[in-house]
């Protein structure tokens, strides 16, 4: 099968009417923070605990007026201590401590910890150190849930945690993990290989919701989907900087699949999931982005918005690249990763 179709007809299979209903348009409500998908996206409602802690800041920050109407949902940071993975849910001016996951010996944790679209669920692999390999795990976002992904047909119980981004989802209900050179697509609720065929493309990222993607064909060359198009594309990253590092790779798909946010990666153990640059995958030409700072990451949201976290702050974009504001942080997720937002 040509790489045209092949990754549709899987995706199609992938998608079973148990999905269909368990994403189907609910709410999630966990300790006072609410978010929501749409359509057969949606995640299901997540159990609520009692043990994160919420921290309010002795005062709103920013421009609460701006920061308001610009970004009503939840922003989902990762935080890393000496001991732990540190999971914090923002809301307004409002940083809630919604998980803390041990990390144990080695890098696998620290090197793969993510979070689903739509901030339903968790996802790790556990190894000791030295390990390039671990057990892979999954939680809802509270950490509560924690089951492990046992071995099984397609799958031999071990999940790659080192390099770059070792962990994609595909909506809340796929994850794709490698075993070895091969990739395996794991359905996260029922704990086990999905149905079908992984696909030999390589660097595969999705848009929130699953129905478009970005990937890098059998041959080499980098393609994107949306809207039931395919579109071949080339990037050049800057002179001056591609060659301090090993390539570069998607890392966020507007929801039509048309821009990609591209990110450098690196070989070594340590994290690195930040992006840089949106490309445009019609023309092949980067977007000139508004606003002032380093960017240290580009995220496209379920609601079509563009959020850009620089180092000055975030700037908030439509889905035109159009200022919509600014959103200064907390201090205390000032310097984290962002990894999802959900409106």
């Amino acid at each position: 099968m040509s790489v045209f179709a092949a990754p549709a007809a899987r995706t199609a299979r992938f998608r079973s009417l148990r999905r269909a209903v368990a994403l189907s348009a609910a709410v999630l409500t966990m300790v006072g923070l609410s978010a929501c998908g749409e359509g057969s996206n949606a995640p299901a409602a997540a159990p609520t605990s009692a043990a994160p802690a919420a921290v309010t800041t002795a005062a709103p920050v920013g421009n609460p007026d701006s920061s308001a109407a610009v970004l009503t949902g939840t922003r989902y940071y990762l935080g890393m201590t000496d001991r732990e993975a540190v999971i914090h849910a923002v809301r307004g001016d409002v940083d809630q401590v919604t998980a803390r996951i041990p990390l144990g010996a080695g890098s696998c944790l620290r090197n793969t910890i993510t979070i689903s679209p739509y901030g339903e669920r968790l996802a790790w692999v556990e190894g000791g150190a030295s390990q390039d390999a671990g057990t892979l795990v999954t939680s809802m976002i509270d950490g509560s849930r924690k089951r492990t992904v046992e071995r099984a047909e397609n799958f031999r119980g071990k999940a790659n945690c080192l390099g770059s981004n070792p962990l994609v989802w595909n909506t809340n209900d796929l994850l794709m993990v490698h075993d070895g050179s091969r990739p395996v697509l794991i359905d996260v609720p029922e704990n086990k290989p999905a149905d079908g065929d992984a696909g030999s493309e390589t660097l595969t990222w999705w848009s929130p919701n699953g129905r478009s993607w970005a990937a890098v064909s059998e041959g080499g060359r980098p393609y994107a989907t949306g809207e039931s198009k395919w579109r071949f594309y080339h990037y050049t990253p800057p002179k001056a900087e591609a060659a301090h590092h090993d390539g570069w790779r998607v890392r966020s798909v507007s929801m039509d699949g048309r821009y990609v946010a591209v990110g450098w990666m690196n070989t070594d153990p340590s994290r690195n999931d930040g992006s840089f640059a949106v490309v445009d995958t019609i023309t092949s030409k980067v977007v000139d982005l508004p606003g002032t700072g380093d960017i240290r990451s580009i995220l496209f949201t379920a609601d079509d918005k563009v959020i850009v976290k620089r180092v000055t702050g975030i700037s908030v974009l439509d889905r035109t690249f159009t200022p919509l504001g600014t959103v200064e942080e907390p201090a205390a997720v000032r310097d984290l990763k962002l990894l999802a937002y959900v409106a």
